[in-house]
């Protein structure tokens, strides 16, 4: 459904011509520089631009975003109708209003700011607004209530509005005062549920008890904010911890240093059970406590990584802000291949193939030996084919062939066993699963080519790698032979 203030914008010539001068809201320049969508997948349309080679965007069908020419992008309203308020009424040209103001300082500042625009540039400034604000139909909101909206709309721009270039997949900047951390999201219901088992809340207790990512928030939010009267909630968590063996190490492991660190001979046992053995004592536990805090488990929230609140993010479903912040750290990562590696698998890890293929993209090209360059290629092919590049999968594949000499060409020194090793079934696996996408997607010329070095590579990796993929050649090769027959 179109909004209100839109149709009237884009059906009524004398509302638009004041919507684009002098306030920049031009819906007859509804074009951006370059093509751009939404990380989160959301729906994306041009609706106006600016003079300034920007453009406004209805983000997710309601919601308006701007995007500057200078790469900064970030949410201006929930609709139009607020957009257009904010646009109005805190014009571009005033740019000294700040938060801390009162209404009547953010008045004067803007009675300031429009004085020297009428002598600039608009002479007519007050009749425009005027007749702009009552042709929209346009409410007359206290300056303090519009801007702490304009506030909030722009913190709201990350996850779900974050804007990438569609060609090299580089986010929009947005200023760093409006990002809220990833550790603070991930770190958020631990904390409150920490504070309140600390306050004797049972209610705390039973939801920790039936819920490990949960417990996995709590002792993270324990670990960087230790209190005494502690180690009863301590006790609790490592139970329940130690009691689901089959949960996370990680968070058994915590636990366990967070409770050893106290030194109480009560808690023997139990820290017996929960490190295999490792801690007999109540003075030995305090020494392994301190080694584990030393080597893992520090108390300096700022120099914990951030592939913790990755991990703690994505457990807890908050699949945009992991997106958001991975993307982010890509776009900030230089040539350090085992970053770049984290990021590859961490992004493959949430579904987002493209990202993670250009992370991977970027590791392969830092490869300084064969093996190793054999190995990030065929991951390549497989981020490119579930991405839906096939003829990108098929130049990783052939990156991987000529790497380990598949192709012919001599092999080097690091890879003359490679047929012999996991390398040549994983390279092997990759050229099977091509071949089946290929046939799928109809591209019977890739099908045929790929699956011709998938019969080579069969035939050369080792024969128990080669019965472990049997039954997906089968398929491969039944797929190719049901091919149509090529014309000569």
């Amino acid at each position: 459904m179109t909004d209100r203030v839109l149709e009237l914008l884009r059906t009524r010539p004398d509302l638009a011509e004041l919507a684009a001068f002098p306030f920049n809201f031009d819906v007859c320049r509804a074009e951006h520089l370059e093509q751009v969508h939404l990380a989160s997948g959301a729906s994306l349309e041009p609706i106006a631009g600016d003079d300034m080679g920007g453009t406004y965007f209805l983000s997710g069908g309601t919601a308006v975003l701007h995007a500057s020419d200078d790469g900064y992008a970030s949410l201006v309203a929930d609709n139009v109708s607020e957009a257009l308020e904010i646009t109005i009424r805190l014009p571009w040209w005033c740019e000294t209003i700040t938060a801390d103001m009162d209404e009547e300082s953010l008045r004067a500042a803007i009675r300031a700011a429009d004085g020297q625009a009428r002598e600039d540039f608009a002479a007519d400034l007050d009749a425009r607004r005027a007749a702009l604000i009552h042709g929209l139909g346009l409410p007359d909101r206290p300056l303090v209530e519009l801007f702490a909206m304009s506030e909030s709309a722009t913190r709201r721009t990350e996850p779900d509005h974050v804007l990438l270039n569609s060609q090299d997949l580089l986010a929009y900047q947005l200023e760093k005062p409006f990002r809220q951390p990833l550790r603070d999201i991930a770190l958020g219901p631990g904390r409150e549920a920490l504070e309140r088992m600390r306050h004797g809340d049972l209610g705390a207790q039973a939801e920790a008890a039936g819920d490990p990512v949960l417990r996995a928030g709590m002792l993270r939010a324990v670990q960087f904010d230790r209190r005494d009267g502690d180690l009863p909630h301590l006790r609790f968590l490592l139970e329940h911890e130690n009691a689901a063996p089959t949960e996370r190490y990680e968070e058994r492991r915590l636990a366990a240093t967070l409770v050893a660190s106290h030194g109480q001979d009560r808690d023997v046992p139990l820290l017996r059970s929960a490190t295999s053995g490792q801690v007999t004592g109540s003075a030995g536990a305090v020494e392994w406590a301190r080694a584990e805090q030393a080597r893992r488990y520090g108390q300096d929230l700022a120099t914990e990584g951030e592939f913790t609140w990755i991990e703690l993010a994505h457990r807890q479903g908050r699949v945009e802000n992991t997106r958001v912040a991975l993307i982010r750290m890509l776009d900030d990562t230089g040539p350090d291949p085992d970053r770049l590696r984290e990021l590859s698998r961490a992004l493959e890890h949430i579904g987002d193939y493209p990202q993670a293929a250009r992370a991977q993209y970027f590791l392969l090209s830092l490869q300084d030996t064969a093996w190793d360059r054999a190995s990030e290629a065929y991951v390549l092919a497989r981020l490119e084919r579930r991405k839906g590049d096939l003829a990108a999968a098929g130049r990783a594949l052939e990156r991987a062939r000529a790497a380990v000499g598949a192709d012919g060409t001599a092999p080097d020194a690091t890879v003359r066993q490679w047929h012999r090793r996991g390398l040549g079934r994983m390279i092997t696996e990759q050229h099977l699963e091509l071949t089946l996408a290929a046939v799928d997607a109809g591209d019977t010329e890739l099908a045929r080519t790929t699956m011709k070095h998938g019969r080579r590579l069969l035939d050369t990796i080792g024969k128990n790698s080669a019965k472990a993929l049997a039954r997906l050649s089968t398929r491969a090769k039944w797929a190719v032979a049901g091919l149509p027959t090529p014309r000569t």
